[in-house]
């Protein structure tokens, strides 16, 4: 563990770019996932808006689209974080 009382400005800078990189090494493939699930969101209730525009039957491929989207990111998301 390193020495907090340290009083050297280029170590404590050190020490925090090395536990910022840690961090987010740690967290990239729960990160990932959740860009994932915003994503697939985003993307599929886009294209069930543009569906429902073009068919004129709104909001159900919208919501189709949003719905399908979650489940997606969801299992995305589930998968990153029980993966052994």
């Amino acid at each position: 563990m390193p020495n907090v009382e340290d009083p050297d400005p280029k170590n404590f800078i050190g020490r925090s770019a090395k536990s910022l990189q840690e961090n987010v090494t740690r967290s990239g493939g729960a990160a990932a996932a959740s860009y994932g699930l915003i994503g697939a969101v985003i993307v599929l209730g886009g294209i069930g808006f543009v569906l429902d525009r073009w068919r004129g039957t709104t909001p159900w491929f919208l919501l189709g689209g949003l719905l399908l989207g979650l489940i997606i990111g969801f299992y995305d998301l589930a998968t990153a974080i029980w993966k052994k």
